[in-house]
């Protein structure tokens, strides 16, 4: 566990800081429509994965390397281990130079997340997880504080712009109910441990690409917390394409709770 922290903020100090606000305009560039990329992208994950492979030699899929042959991420269903690596998350706050991004991997056996690291540059702050073996900040044990029970009382963020306009509609109509709906901070290295920490107590999701969730989704759940599709199906590692939906909530009775309000039901 050390030692994926210690490749993960190696990486970020060599490749990612150094560029934090410091970008020209030739180490950007779009990758799909409305998808940016930057140099320290590639080149984080060019050590990292190079790295990780070194710690355990199983394939890693990396965002940028999915993103230029996609037949890649097929590895998360077809091998028995996988490395999952974003290696800038939250890219577009990277470019305008704010602080929210994070450097993330994740292990994934059979399916399963069994290990995740979440590095947070700029507050120089370390998250881990491994499953069963709970979730930590800096070396402090983290614990879900409980959320209120009363859904006028709660504190969310609906990530409604892959949803279908009527479906968006819908759901932004029913979030009125809750207490307060924040525009989140467009990383989920960011949003998942505020989740954990107590400062937002849901978070709907409609993409779910795997190397985004499956760090947060662990880290949340090892420390009590709930990540579950909306059938209520626990969160599993999915190759890009699976866009059902996913909320995580602080506890199950608030996942149930907004779950019900999100869908009206």
């Amino acid at each position: 566990m050390d030692k994926v922290a210690e490749i993960l903020a190696e990486a970020s100090a060599e490749a990612v800081e150094p560029r934090f606000r410091a970008l020209s305009a030739g180490e950007v560039m779009e990758k799909a429509p409305g998808e940016i990329v930057t140099i320290a992208d590639r080149e984080a994950e060019a050590i990292i994965a190079r790295r990780l492979h070194e710690l355990l030699p199983v394939p890693v899929v990396g965002e940028e390397a999915v993103a230029a042959d996609p037949a890649l991420a097929q590895a998360i269903h077809d091998e028995p281990a996988v490395w999952l690596v974003d290696p800038v998350d939250g890219t577009s706050n990277f470019v305008a130079g704010r602080p929210d991004y994070a450097v993330m991997c994740s292990l994934v056996r059979g399916g399963l997340t069994v290990a995740s690291w979440i590095w947070q540059p700029v507050a120089a702050t370390a998250y881990r997880a491994e499953l069963g073996a709970g979730a930590w900040r800096d070396g402090e044990r983290l614990t879900r504080p409980p959320a209120p029970a009363d859904a006028g009382k709660l504190t969310g963020i609906l990530k409604s712009r892959f949803l279908a306009p009527a479906d968006r509609r819908r759901m932004e109509a029913n979030c009125s109910v809750f207490g307060e709906i924040d525009p989140g901070r467009s990383a989920a290295g960011i949003e998942y441990p505020e989740v954990v920490e107590g400062r937002v107590d849901f978070i709907f999701y409609w993409r779910t690409l795997p190397w985004d969730h499956a760090p947060g989704s662990l880290l949340l759940t090892e420390a009590g917390g709930v990540a579950a599709r909306m059938d209520g199906s626990p969160y599993r590692p999915e190759a890009p394409g699976c866009e059902d939906g996913l909320l995580i909530a602080a506890d199950p009775d608030t996942w149930e709770l907004t779950r019900g309000v999100l869908l009206n039901a």
